[in-house]
């Protein structure tokens, strides 16, 4: 099995910005490849970047970006890392594709914390995408949700719709 990680931007890939000071943040490389060299994963992988911007700057461009990057790869197991602000609104986008697996995953935390969500999340999303069907997903804080049967309530945290 091999998995194709998509990484946008958003939180989990947020760390403190050293040019602006405290309690400033900027989107800097993926942090999946920090979460999986951490867990020595059993499966083969792949990790583009392709946005690195906070959810809520995304535009139709970007959404149409990661769109048309997930439609041209051949793999249809992917995993898009996003801000979880404006997910279902990619999530949208990405259910015209019907022949892939296709699980969104984000993070109240940035991975750098020492209390994030990140790992736990992303190791939800790779256990899901195992078992899947063909669809786009939303993968947060222990949870599979299909797109459209969710909303986001609070800082990470959905629901079911």
């Amino acid at each position: 099995m091999k998995i194709m990680f998509v990484s946008t931007g958003g939180t989990i890939d947020k760390t403190y910005s050293k040019l602006k000071g405290t309690y400033n943040f900027e989107v800097v490389s993926p942090s999946v490849n920090n979460i999986l060299k951490k867990a020595d994963p059993n499966f083969e992988f792949d990790i583009i970047s392709i946005l690195k911007k906070d959810s809520l700057d995304m535009t139709d461009k970007d959404r149409q970006l990661i769109f048309d990057t997930c439609n041209d790869l051949d793999n249809d197991k992917i995993i898009v890392t996003h801000g979880t602000d404006t997910m279902i609104d990619t999530a949208k986008k990405l259910s015209e594709i019907k022949d892939k697996v296709i699980v969104l995953v984000g993070a109240a935390q940035p991975e750098t914390f020492k209390n994030t969500d990140a790992d736990f999340n992303i190791g939800l999303a790779v256990g899901a995408i195992n078992v899947l069907s063909k669809g786009v997903y939303i993968a947060m804080n222990g949870r599979v949700y299909r797109w459209n049967k969710c909303e986001k309530v609070d800082s990470g945290h959905f629901i079911d719709k």
